[in-house]
C-alpha cells in the first residue's frame, strides 16, 4: 500500500452500538480519528442479560446519529473515507442486520467499497492497531459469547487451538452473579465482591486442567457455585464474597493451565520467534485477576503480554474499521453488496465442530 487509507467502521453485533473512523498510514500504523460507543446497559439490566429484540431496536434508534458523531469527531465527511466496514457476524441476527444494511446503503450511495467484517477478526487484529504487533501471535478471546485460544498467523489466516465445550467464560461470570443476586453485568459485579472474599474457602473444580487438548469448560464450575450457595443458604454478603473469590481463583487456575499449555505449543511451533506474544481480548479481559494471571504466565514463559486498552477489548467499531483496513491492505475483498449477516461465523472454518455453547466455534 503506497498511501494512507481511512475507513468508517460500524459495530452492532450485540448490545453496544458503535461507529469509528480509523486511518492506516503508508507504513501500516493505525490511528483512531474519531469513535463513539453507546452502551445499552440500562436497557438490559432489568432482565439480567441481553434481550435481542431490545438490542436491535436500540441500534436502530442510535446508529445514524453515532455515525454522524464519529465523522464529526474525526473531522471527516463520507466523501473523505475510502471504504465502509460493518460487522457481518457472528452475533445477534437482528443487530447484525441493523448495522450491515446502513453500511451497504452508504457504500452504494457513495460508491465506496464495503468490507463485511468478522467480529472475532476485529478482536484478533486489535493488537496490531494498538501495539503494531507482528504475526504470528496467540490470542485468548474471553467474552460473554466466546472463549477461544487462536493462533493468529496473518490477516484472514487463523487456527483455533481451543474453545469452550459448553459455557463461555463471560457467560459463567454472568450466571454466577445472577445466582448470587448480584447486578448485571455480572463480570464486574463478581470481581467487586471477590475483593473482600477468601479465595480458598471453596474448593471449586478447575475444568479441563491437565488435559492435553486446549479446550475450555465452565459449566461444571458454574454448577459447583450453585451447589455451594444452596448448601449454605441463606447466603450472607460474606458468603457471597467468598464464593466470588473462590470462583475467580478457580478461573485463574484453569486459565493458567490452559493458556500455559498453549504457550508451550506456540514455542514448539515457532522455535525461532524472537518475541512471542499472547494477546487477550473480549469483555472478560477487563477482569484484573484474569489479567494478572495471564501476565504471570507470560512472564514465566518469556512471552510478551499484550492487553489493549479496556475500551478496545470490549465491543467497539474501531476494531471493525481496523480489520477492514487490514483486509484492504492485503487485497482481501471488498465484499459484494449482496453479502448476508452470519450469526455464526468461525475464524477458523477448518476447526472441528463442537457441541453445547462451544458450537459458536463450529462450522457455519
Amino acid at each position: 500500500m503506497s498511501s494512507q487509507l481511512t475507513i468508517l467502521g460500524i459495530e452492532t453485533s450485540c448490545d453496544e452500538t458503535a461507529a469509528a473512523v480509523v486511518l492506516r498510514d503508508a507504513s501500516g500504523k493505525g490511528k483512531i480519528l474519531g469513535e463513539v460507543v453507546l452502551s445499552q446497559l440500562e436497557e438490559h439490566s432489568a432482565y439480567g442479560g441481553v434481550v435481542p429484540e431490545i438490542a436491535a431496536r436500540a441500534h436502530v434508534e442510535a446508529l445514524d446519529s453515532l455515525i454522524s458523531e464519529a465523522l464529526l469527531r474525526a473531522g471527516k465527511s463520507l466523501a473523505d473515507v475510502d471504504a465502509i466496514a460493518a460487522t457481518s457476524g457472528p452475533g445477534l441476527s437482528g443487530g447484525l442486520i441493523v448495522g450491515l444494511m446502513p453500511g451497504k446503503a452508504i457504500a452504494r450511495a457513495t460508491g465506496k467499497p464495503l468490507y463485511a467484517v468478522n467480529h472475532l477478526e476485529g478482536h484478533a487484529l486489535t493488537a496490531r492497531l494498538t501495539d503494531g504487533l507482528a504475526f504470528p501471535y496467540l490470542l485468548l478471546l474471553v467474552s460473554g459469547g466466546h472463549t477461544q485460544l487462536i493462533l493468529v498467523k496473518g490477516v484472514g489466516d487463523y487456527e483455533r487451538w481451543g474453545t469452550t465445550i459448553d459455557d463461555a467464560l463471560g457467560e459463567a461470570f454472568d450466571k454466577t452473579a445472577k445466582l448470587l443476586g448480584l447486578p448485571y453485568p455480572g463480570g464486574p459485579a463478581v470481581e467487586r465482591a471477590a475483593r473482600a472474599g477468601d479465595p480458598k474457602r471453596f474448593a471449586f473444580p478447575r475444568p479441563m486442567v491437565g488435559e492435553a487438548r486446549l479446550d475450555f469448560s465452565f459449566s461444571g464450575l458454574k454448577t459447583a457455585v450453585r451447589q455451594a450457595a444452596e448448601f449454605i443458604a441463606p447466603v450472607t454478603d460474606h458468603d457471597i464474597a467468598d464464593i466470588c473469590a473462590s470462583f475467580q481463583n478457580a478461573v485463574s487456575r484453569t486459565l493458567k493451565d490452559r493458556v500455559g499449555r498453549g504457550l508451550t505449543r506456540f514455542r514448539e511451533r515457532f522455535p525461532d520467534a524472537t518475541e512471542p506474544a499472547l494477546v487477550v481480548a473480549g469483555g472478560v479481559a477487563a477482569n484484573s485477576e484474569v489479567r494478572s494471571t495471564l501476565q504471570a504466565i507470560c512472564d514465566a514463559g518469556k512471552f510478551r503480554f499484550v492487553a489493549p486498552p479496556m475500551s478496545l477489548c470490549t465491543d467497539n467499531a474501531a476494531m471493525i474499521a481496523w480489520a477492514g483496513l487490514e483486509r484492504m491492505a492485503e487485497g482481501l475483498g471488498p465484499d459484494d453488496l449482496t453479502v448476508a449477516p452470519r450469526s455464526r461465523w468461525p475464524l477458523d472454518s477448518e476447526a472441528v465442530a463442537l457441541f453445547g455453547s462451544g458450537k459458536r466455534g463450529a462450522k457455519a
